[in-house]
């Protein structure tokens, strides 16, 4: 059942579950788990699952919508007919051959892999999340009730959370009581004093005010808060925050700020190598070019035949490299690298050795790689203290030479702080856009695990991080993570990222193996999910129109 999960968390864009129904019944979904009759063969299942999978991907299991069909069984079938068929085209370049060919079924009959709609149960299990996590956007189609599942952010607590997490919903964080109690079952990591190496310890942070002559320094120090009193007058870019539990956004809440990573006093040595991971990526971000003057091609090269014709009049020897062809001649690729540099990353990881180093020589492995491939590369730190002083460190730019400055900013990376995860996915994304300048976009995120802030825990920190990747996904960037070295098992993450866009190995040396595919389907479910926006988007136009002409 593993590829089926992974195929339906792929095209619906969010983790889901697959199981087999006991008995047997038609093919269904919650929102959350595809079921599947025993018995159906490997065919079937894949339809099955593609169906269901794209209704989830597509909206069309929003509440408002599903008490409309409560007890309304027929009405139920023709809109599982209509939009079962509207959410697969919308999903269509991420379909295996064996789903696409329902798209073009017409007529009212309803093939079989499409199985049924079961509002009641799609109600229940969005009732578990809490009213606020299933808050949705409209996406303005013809139909002004449908709804845009990927604004569904909480997945509840599942297995392996943390107990505290418990009392985050509305029915148990309401009174003192559930107050204290999160308090009292939160993890260690986030109680002042006993947080990650160096969560606990008051750090600097030099920033200029506006209009002021002269940098001012502030001393932010994880227990006093979240960091609003101290330096939020500071300079930086300031991003908004999802908030699960009101259902909307926190508008200008987090200052990013970019600095150079500190210089590593000791003589530098560059630590980049580009041998192992160099032949996996090689092909990636590799564009199509036309080429004149061929010897075979799928065109004619009209200047190149016209010359040829006139060698050949003139009883010279013609050329006979005149036909066009695409050949593979550029690279069109630039890839942010994210570097977590919490607190946590100190923790011993495989082997005894810090996580932070595992994820050190990944990262540089694959900076050296993209770069001697020709591919336009960046590598940032990231870590935060606090909603007003999250901080990337850079280390290369996109513009940056890979020289011995940067192997000194790189070694001068040390683990300290907490993990903002989502301002900092808001703020690669931004340097992406202003800077890549190529057709093809990537963020790679290095991380252990928990993202976690002040006020920037459990639930509420990974429904932030979902949306951030969402933003980001819609604007065409690639999103992925890789967590090395890590030894307790990154779940959060896997949440977070979805099972096809994230990985866990053990040690740097494993990443050959994975890094190809990895890195491909990041970049086609981008470019599938900023089609499925960029319709959408015109849709919300041509229903614009049409309400306003009448």
């Amino acid at each position: 059942m593993e590829h089926l999960r992974l195929l339906a968390s792929a095209i619906a864009g969010q983790p889901l579950e697959v199981l087999r129904s006991e008995p047997p019944e038609p093919p269904w979904t919650d929102g959350r788990t595809i079921h599947l009759p025993a018995g159906m063969n490997a065919r079937d299942d894949v339809r099955a699952v593609a169906v269901q999978a794209a209704l989830v991907g597509a909206g069309s299991l929003a509440p408002d919508v599903m008490r409309r069909l409560v007890r309304r069984p027929a009405q139920a079938r023709r809109y599982l007919t209509s939009e079962g068929r509207r959410a697969l085209s919308e999903c269509e370049d991420l379909l295996p051959p064996a789903a696409r060919a329902l798209i073009g079924r017409g007529g009212s009959d309803l093939p079989p892999a499409f199985g049924t709609l079961r509002p009641r149960r799609v109600l229940a299990a969005a009732e578990e999340r809490t009213p606020a996590d299933v808050a949705v956007a409209g996406v303005g189609d013809a139909s002004a009730t449908r709804v845009s599942s990927l604004d569904d952010d909480d997945e509840g607590v599942g297995p392996g959370e943390d107990l505290g997490q418990l009392f985050s919903n509305q029915a148990g964080s309401g009174g003192p009581l559930g107050r204290l109690l999160a308090r009292l079952l939160a993890p260690a990591r986030g109680r002042t004093g006993d947080g990650p190496v160096g969560a606990g310890t008051p750090s600097r942070s030099t920033a200029r005010r506006p209009g002021a002559g002269r940098p001012t320094t502030v001393v932010l120090s994880p227990g006093a808060g979240d960091g609003d009193a101290a330096g939020s007058e500071a300079t930086g870019t300031w991003y908004p925050e999802w908030d699960v539990r009101r259902g909307r956004y926190r508008d200008a809440w987090c200052r990013v700020a970019e600095h150079d990573a500190p210089l590593d006093d000791r003589a530098a040595a560059p630590r980049f190598d580009s041998t192992a991971l160099r032949r996996p990526l090689a092909r990636l971000g590799a564009g199509l070019e036309p080429t004149r003057r061929q010897r075979d091609g799928e065109d004619v090269d009209l200047d190149a035949g016209v010359e040829a014709w006139v060698d050949a009049a003139a009883g010279a020897n013609p050329d006979d490299g005149v036909y066009l062809t695409k050949l593979r001649h550029r690279r069109d690729l630039a890839v942010l690298v994210l570097l977590d540099t919490s607190g946590s990353a100190g923790e011993p990881g495989t082997g005894g050795v810090p996580v932070h180093d595992h994820q050190q020589r990944a990262a540089a492995d694959l900076v050296a790689a993209l770069h001697d491939l020709g591919d336009r590369v960046a590598l940032y730190g990231f870590n935060s203290r606090g909603r007003t002083a999250v901080q990337l460190l850079r280390v290369k730019a996109f513009d940056d030479h890979l020289d011995a400055a940067s192997a000194r900013r790189f070694d001068g990376l040390t683990p300290a702080a907490y993990t903002r995860l989502g301002a900092a996915i808001r703020h690669g994304t931004a340097i992406l856009d202003a800077r890549a300048g190529t057709p093809h976009r990537l963020l790679v995120v290095l991380s252990d695990g928990l993202a976690y802030d002040h006020g920037y825990e459990g639930r509420y920190g990974e429904a932030d991080a979902r949306r951030a990747l969402i933003e980001a996904r819609r604007r065409g960037v690639g999103c992925l993570c890789l967590s090395v070295g890590a030894t307790g098992e990154p779940a959060a993450l896997r949440r977070v990222f979805g099972t096809a866009a994230h990985a866990s190995v053990p040690r740097p040396d494993r990443l050959p193996s994975l890094i190809g595919p990895l890195f491909r389907t990041a970049l086609r479910s981008a470019e599938a999910q900023q089609r499925v926006h960029q319709r959408r988007h015109r849709a919300r136009q041509h229903a614009f129109v049409a309400r306003m002409t009448g």
